[in-house]
C-alpha cells in the first residue's frame, strides 16, 4: 500500500484539499458566491501549480511533500475561516504586517470554533503518523544524504526517472495553469471586469480566484505597490508636491488667524453622517405635490446648506467619499485607496481630534472586511469600528439594516462615549439598486413608479426620514445642542438614463447642467446654536469637510497634510476651486471638463450659472493647471506614503 501512495500521492492531495476548500465555502456562506463549476476548475489549477514540484522529488520525499503542503495549507485556509468569522473578510498581506487585527481574534478563538471544524483535519489522523514513519525510513534519510536508491540501478535507469519526474512536473504545471486562466480570463472580461484594478472587496476577488488564488494574488499585489514601482520619486516630484500641501496649509493657517469663526464651537462633539448615493437634485423638490426630503427641508431652517458641493469619487465609490471626506486627499485613477495602501499614514480628521483629546469612532452596519474597513480604520485612527457585528439587525432592509434602526442604535453607542467623540456614521439603505419593500414605500412616485429612478426617490425618501428620527434621536439623548452635525452624500446613484432626470426636474439639462447633476450631493451642517442658517453657493467638495469640522473646533490644520479649505467661514473663500479625479474643475464661476481623448483642443470650458459654452477655453488654463498639480500631489503623497514627508510646522 505504502508503495503505491507516491503515485496516487498528488491526486489525493488533490481531492481532499478540493473537499476542505468546499467546506470553507460553504461555512463561509456569502450570498450569490456559492462555489460553481468554474470555481472547482480553478481551485483544482490552482493545487497543481502548488503542488507539481513534488513531482521532482523522490517517492518517498514526494509524499513528505505533499503532508507538508496539506498541513500548511489546511492550517492558511482555516485561519482565513476564523477571520472571516469576526472580520468578514480574509486575512492579506497588510494585516499580516500589521498584526493588530488579527490579535483581536485572541479572546473571541473560543467563541468562532465550530464542531464541523474538525474536518478540516479529519485525514490528518492518518498523514501524520504515516509522515513520522517516512521521516523515520532509513531509505529516506538516505535519499535526503544525496544517496538516492535509484543511483544503485545504474545511471541511465536514474537519468529516464529524473526525466519522466522533470516531464510529469512540467505537465501539471502547465495543466494547472490553464484551469486557473482560462476561468479567471472569463470572468475578468465579462461580469468582473477591472476586478483586478477596481476591486472592492477582497471576497469579490476570492469569487473568482477561490482562497488559496486570492492570497497569490494578493501577494503580487503586494509585490507590486510595495517592492516593484521603481526607485525613489524624483526630488523635483517630492518639492513640487509639497508646495500644494503647503500653498494650501498656508490658506487654512490664514483663515485661522483671521476668521471669526475659528475656534466658535471649540469642544463640541462632531457627528458626521455620509449619506450612500444621496445626491442634492432631489432636495428641496416636490413630485405630486409631495416633498423629497421634508425632514432636510425642515433641518435646513436652522443650518447651514451648500447647494454646490459635490463629491469627488473615483472607481473607490463609497470608500474614495471616506477618504476625501476624512482624510481630504484625492483618491487614485484606479481602485481604492482603502484596498491598495490601508497601510500608509494619513492625516486623518480622526487622528488629529484625537490628537486634541477626542474619542473616535465610526458606525457602519455592514461587513467589517467591505472596502477594508477593518484595517484602513485602524490607520486612520477610530478607537473602534461598530460594524455590523455590533448591531441588532431588527429591520432588515436592502444590504443590511434600514437606516432608521441604524442610528437609534448608533445614537445609543455613541451616548455611552465619552465627550467630545467624534462619531463617523455610514448609511446604507439608499444604495443600488433602491428597490425597498412596499412596507416602506410612502412616496408616490406617479409615472416613475416600477423604474430605477422612481426607486432611487423612494429610497431617499426613506433615508429623509431617517435623518429626521436621527436628530430626535439626538435630541433625545441631550447631544444635539453639545455636537457639530454635518452630512454628505457619497456618490452618484448611478442611472445613466437623462431622461428620468429631466422629466423630473422639468426642463432638458445641457452638459454643464448634466455634469453638476452628477457630481452634485448635499452638504449641510448644523451649529450647536442654530447659527448662520441660509443656503450658501460657494463651491466645495468632500475634501472641505475635515477642515470644515476643525476649523470650527479651533484645532489648526496648516501643517497638516491636507488639501481642503473649511466652507464655514464668515466670508468666502475667494478663488477656491472643486478638483475632480478626470482633471476637471470649478471654482463657481467656470466648469473645465478635460478632452476625453487627451487633445487638448478637444477640452471644454463652461460658463457656471449658464451652462453654455465658452468661446475662449483659455479661461479655464490656469485652473486646469492647478488641477493637474493637485491631483499629481495627491497621489504622490498617498501611492509613495509620503504623507509625512508633506506636513509642516504651521
Amino acid at each position: 500500500m505504502v508503495t503505491a501512495l507516491p503515485s496516487l500521492g498528488l491526486p489525493l492531495f488533490v481531492l481532499v484539499m478540493l473537499f476542505k476548500l468546499a467546506l470553507f465555502d460553504r461555512l463561509v456562506h456569502v450570498p450569490y458566491m456559492a462555489m460553481n463549476a468554474d470555481d472547482r476548475l480553478v481551485a483544482a489549477g490552482t493545487l497543481a501549480l502548488l503542488a507539481f514540484w513534488t513531482l521532482w522529488l523522490p517517492r518517498r520525499g514526494r509524499l513528505l511533500a505533499l503532508i507538508a503542503l496539506d498541513v500548511l495549507l489546511t492550517a492558511l485556509v482555516y485561519a482565513d475561516l476564523l477571520y472571516f468569522r469576526y472580520f468578514q473578510d480574509l486575512i492579506t498581506i497588510p494585516v499580516l504586517l500589521q498584526a493588530g487585527q488579527v490579535g483581536e481574534l485572541g479572546d473571541s478563538i473560543h467563541a468562532l470554533l465550530s464542531p464541523r471544524d474538525l474536518w478540516f483535519a479529519a485525514d490528518w489522523a492518518a498523514l501524520l503518523p504515516l509522515g513520522i514513519a517516512l521521516l523515520a525510513s532509513k531509505r529516506l534519510r538516505g535519499a535526503l544524504a544525496g544517496r538516492p536508491a535509484a543511483a544503485s540501478r545504474g545511471p541511465g535507469r536514474a537519468r529516464r526517472a529524473a526525466i519522466r519526474r522533470l516531464a510529469s512536473g512540467v505537465a501539471v504545471f502547465l495543466l494547472g495553469f490553464a484551469l486557473v486562466y482560462a476561468p479567471v480570463h472569463k470572468a475578468s472580461t465579462t461580469w468582473a471586469a477591472d476586478l483586478f484594478t477596481g476591486n472592492w472587496w477582497n471576497l469579490s476577488l476570492y469569487n473568482v480566484t477561490g482562497v488559496l488564488g486570492f492570497h497569490g494574488y494578493d501577494l503580487y499585489r503586494y509585490a507590486d505597490e510595495h517592492w516593484m514601482r521603481g526607485g525613489a520619486p524624483a526630488p523635483a516630484e517630492v518639492a513640487e508636491a509639497k508646495e500644494v500641501f503647503r500653498e494650501r496649509g498656508d490658506v487654512r493657517d490664514q483663515l485661522d488667524a483671521t476668521d471669526p469663526l475659528f475656534g466658535r464651537y471649540k469642544g463640541s462633539n462632531v457627528i458626521l453622517v455620509q449619506l450612500e448615493a444621496f445626491q442634492s437634485f432631489v432636495v428641496g423638490k416636490r413630485i405630486g405635490g409631495q416633498p423629497v426630503t421634508p425632514n432636510i427641508d425642515k433641518l435646513m431652517a436652522d443650518s447651514l446648506y451648500f447647494d454646490n458641493f459635490y463629491h469627488q469619487t473615483a472607481q473607490g465609490r463609497t470608500s474614495d467619499a471616506d477618504l476625501a471626506a476624512n482624510a481630504s486627499l484625492q483618491p487614485l485613477p484606479s481602485g481604492s485607496v482603502f484596498t491598495r495602501f490601508a497601510q500608509h499614514a494619513y492625516d486623518s480628521l480622526a487622528l488629529t481630534l484625537k490628537d486634541g483629546g477626542y474619542a473616535a469612532n465610526a458606525f457602519h452596519a455592514y461587513d467589517g472586511g467591505f472596502w477594508n474597513r477593518n484595517m484602513m480604520y485602524d490607520t486612520l485612527g477610530y478607537d473602534e469600528f461598530f460594524s455590523k457585528n455590533a448591531y441588532t439587525i431588527d429591520e432588515p432592509l436592502g444590504w443590511s439594516l434600514g437606516d432608521k434602526s441604524f442610528f437609534k442604535q448608533s445614537v445609543r453607542l455613541m451616548a455611552a462615549q465619552p465627550q467630545p467623540f467624534y462619531s463617523f456614521l455610514i448609511s446604507l439603505s439608499s444604495h443600488h439598486p433602491y428597490a425597498l419593500p412596499a412596507s416602506v414605500q410612502t412616496l408616490d412616485v406617479g409615472a416613475f413608479k416600477g423604474t430605477m429612478f422612481g426607486d432611487y426617490l423612494e429610497a431617499v425618501h426613506y433615508v429623509d426620514a431617517a435623518i429626521g428620527q436621527l436628530v430626535g434621536e439626538l435630541k433625545a439623548a441631550g447631544l444635539w445642542d453639545r455636537s457639530i452635525f454635518m452630512f454628505y452624500g457619497d456618490h452618484d446613484n448611478s442611472i445613466d438614463d437623462w431622461q428620468p432626470f429631466e422629466t423630473f426636474l422639468g426642463h432638458r439639462l445641457n452638459d454643464a447642467e448634466r455634469f453638476r447633476v452628477l457630481k452634485g450631493v448635499p452638504f449641510l451642517v448644523h451649529l450647536p446654536d442654530g447659527a448662520r442658517a441660509g443656503t450658501y453657493r460657494q463651491a466645495g467638495g468632500q475634501l472641505d469637510v475635515a477642515p470644515t469640522a476643525l476649523h470650527l473646533l479651533g484645532i489648526p490644520s496648516g501643517g497638516k497634510a491636507m488639501l481642503g479649505t473649511p466652507l464655514v467661514t464668515a466670508q468666502p473663500l475667494a478663488g477656491k476651486e472643486v478638483v475632480f479625479r478626470s482633471g476637471a474643475f470649478t471654482d463657481g464661476k467656470v466648469l473645465y471638463v478635460p478632452p476625453e481623448d487627451g487633445l487638448p483642443e478637444h477640452s471644454r470650458c463652461y460658463d457656471f450659472a449658464s451652462g453654455s459654452l465658452l468661446p475662449d477655453a483659455s479661461r479655464c488654463s490656469p485652473g486646469a493647471q492647478d488641477a493637474v498639480r493637485e491631483l499629481q500631489a495627491s497621489d504622490l503623497a498617498v501611492t509613495r506614503d509620503l504623507v509625512p514627508a508633506m506636513r509642516r510646522e504651521p
